[in-house]
C-alpha cells in the first residue's frame, strides 16, 4: 500500500523475479537484488492487476529477471477509496508519486515504466511534464488514446465504436457502484446511474471531480498529445491502425518525428491492447515488443542520460505524415527494426516528380503552340483583309476548335466517371423522390398492371 499526501490510498501489486523461479521470499527479500531493474505498470480504464493482459505482461516480464509492480489506479486493485480524491484520464500526480516513492526505496535500481491505454495516456503526460527531471530510464506506451476529444468523436462514429463505447460505461458504472458511499455526494449520481456513454459518465462524475468546466475541456486538457514535446527518456509508442477505441485520427506522426527520444511503432493489425499470437493466442506481440525493447535500453551505456529536445516540437517544417507512418518495420518474427525504403521512397517520389514535370513541360508546349498559332492567325487575318469575311472568320475559329477539341480529349473519361459517380450515389435519395412525378408522367405508356 502506497499512502498520498491527501489521505488517498494506492495498491502496489509486486512480483519479484525471484518469487516467478520458486525461490523463497521474505520481507527483505526485495533488498537482495535491489539493482535488478524495476517495472511499473500502468493499467488501462478499470483495469488493475487482476485484468488478464496485466497479468500476461507481469509474467512475461518478471520471468525475464524484472521486478514488475502493478500502479493500480484509486479505488481498484480491492482497496476502498479514503479521500475525495479520485484518477483521471490525466491525473499524473499519483504516477509521480508512486515512481518518487519507489526510487527513494531502491536507489540504485533502474526505473521502467509501461502505460496501456489510458495508462499509457497518463504515462506520456507524466514524461512530458516531468521532462529531463523523469527519473524513469525508458517508457512505453501501448495503444494511447493520445487525444482525448478525437476518440470521443470516434467512438460516437460507427456501430462497432458504440458498442465498445457501451462496454466501457458499464465497467465506469461498476466502478462507482464500489465507491457509492463517496460519489454519490460528489458527484451527480442519478446522472451516473443513467449514463449511456463514456461521455455522459465524465459529464456528470470525472469533469465535476477535475473541477473542470466542460467534458471537452476535460479532454482538452488531459490528453497526452499536448505534452509529447518534451519528453527526454527513450519512449516506445505502440499503436494499431484498426484499433476500435483509439482511432488512428489522433495519433500525433509529427510530434513523435519532431522529437528523437521517442519510436512510434504503428501496425496495421492489432485491435486494442490485442496482438495476439499463435493458433490459441496464449501470448500477446506486443509484450513482447516491450520486452525486447527495455532489454536494449537497459544493456545500453546511454540509459540514464536525458536528452531535452531543443525548441518547440514542431519548429522544424514537416510534410504531413498521416500517410507516411509507421516509423518502423514489424518483420513477420514479431521484431520491430528501422525503416529500411527510406531512400527508396525518396526515389520514386522523385521519379513521380519528374514524370509531373515532363507533363507539364509538355502542356506547357501545347499551350505556347496554340498561342503562337492564334496570334499567327489573328496576324493573317488583319493583314489580308481583302480575303472574303466566312474565309477570316474560319481561320480565327480554328485555333479555338482546336483547343476545345483537346480539351474535350483529356476531360471526356473523367466527365463520364463524374456523371456516373452522382448518379449511383444520388439515385438512392433522388429516385424514390422523383418515381411518383415518372409515374405521373409517362403514365399513358405504362401498362395498369406495373402502375399497380
Amino acid at each position: 500500500m502506497f499512502y498520498a499526501s491527501d489521505g488517498g490510498t494506492i495498491a502496489l501489486d509486486w512480483l519479484m523475479s525471484s518469487d516467478v523461479k520458486g525461490a523463497s521470499c521474505t520481507n527483505d527479500a526485495t533488498r537482495e537484488n535491489d539493482k535488478a531493474p524495476i517495472l511499473i505498470v500502468i493499467p488501462g480504464l478499470t483495469s488493475d492487476s487482476g485484468s488478464a493482459y496485466v497479468k500476461h505482461l507481469v509474467d512475461k516480464m518478471a520471468k525475464h529477471g524484472w521486478n514488475v509492480v502493478v500502479s493500480n489506479h484509486r479505488g481498484l486493485g480491492g482497496i476502498s477509496i479514503t479521500s475525495d480524491c479520485f484518477y483521471s484520464a490525466g491525473w499524473t500526480e499519483d504516477l509521480r508519486k508512486v515512481i518518487d516513492h519507489i526510487h527513494c526505496q531502491y536507489p540504485e535500481a533502474p526505473l521502467y515504466a509501461v502505460g496501456t491505454s489510458i495508462g499509457a495516456n497518463i504515462l506520456v503526460k507524466y514524461l512530458g511534464e516531468d521532462g529531463v527531471n523523469c527519473l524513469l530510464a525508458g517508457a512505453a506506451a501501448v495503444c494511447s488514446p493520445w487525444d482525448l476529444l478525437i476518440c470521443d468523436r470516434f467512438i460516437n462514429r460507427r456501430l462497432v465504436q458504440k458498442l465498445y463505447d457501451k462496454v466501457l460505461t458499464v465497467g465506469l458504472q461498476g466502478y462507482a457502484q464500489l465507491h457509492e458511499s463517496i460519489l454519490s455526494r460528489l458527484t451527480d449520481w442519478d446522472g451516473v446511474k443513467k449514463s449511456r456513454s463514456v461521455r455522459d459518465f465524465d459529464n456528470h462524475a470525472t469533469r465535476i471531480l477535475g473541477k473542470f468546466e466542460t467534458v471537452d475541456a476535460y479532454y482538452r486538457r488531459s490528453s497526452c498529445v499536448n505534452f509529447v514535446g518534451n519528453v527526454s527518456v527513450p519512449l516506445l509508442c505502440i499503436s494499431a491502425m484498426d484499433d476500435p477505441v483509439c482511432t488512428k485520427e489522433a495519433i500525433p506522426w509529427d510530434e513523435c518525428r519532431a522529437n528523437e527520444n521517442i519510436i512510434l511503432a504503428v501496425t496495421q493489425h492489432g485491435g486494442h491492447l490485442a496482438y495476439y499470437e499463435g493458433m490459441s493466442a496464449d501470448s500477446m506481440w506486443w509484450v513482447r515488443a516491450v520486452d525486447e525493447f527495455f532489454d536494449v535500453l537497459q544493456s545500453s551505456p546511454l540509459r540514464n542520460k536525458r536528452k531535452k529536445v531543443e525548441g518547440p516540437s514542431l519548429s522544424i517544417p514537416l510534410d504531413s505524415s498521416i500517410d507516411q507512418g509507421p516509423y518502423v518495420n514489424v518483420s513477420e518474427d514479431g521484431m520491430v527494426t528501422a525503416v529500411g525504403n527510406i531512400q527508396e521512397d525518396f526515389i520514386a517520389e522523385g521519379e513521380c516528380n519528374e514524370d509531373v514535370d515532363h507533363i507539364k513541360k509538355d502542356e506547357d508546349a501545347i499551350l505556347h503552340e496554340e498561342r503562337s498559332d492564334l496570334l499567327t492567325e489573328k496576324t493573317q487575318s488583319k493583314v489580308d483583309l481583302n480575303q472574303p469575311l466566312d474565309q477570316n472568320l474560319n481561320d480565327l475559329a480554328a485555333p479555338v476548335r482546336r483547343q476545345m477539341n483537346q480539351l474535350l480529349r483529356l476531360s471526356r473519361n473523367s466527365i463520364w466517371l463524374l456523371a456516373y459517380i452522382a448518379i449511383v450515389t444520388t439515385w438512392p435519395l433522388v429516385g424514390p423522390a422523383l418515381l411518383p412525378f415518372l409515374k405521373r408522367k409517362f403514365k399513358s405508356f405504362i401498362p395498369s398492371a406495373l402502375r399497380r
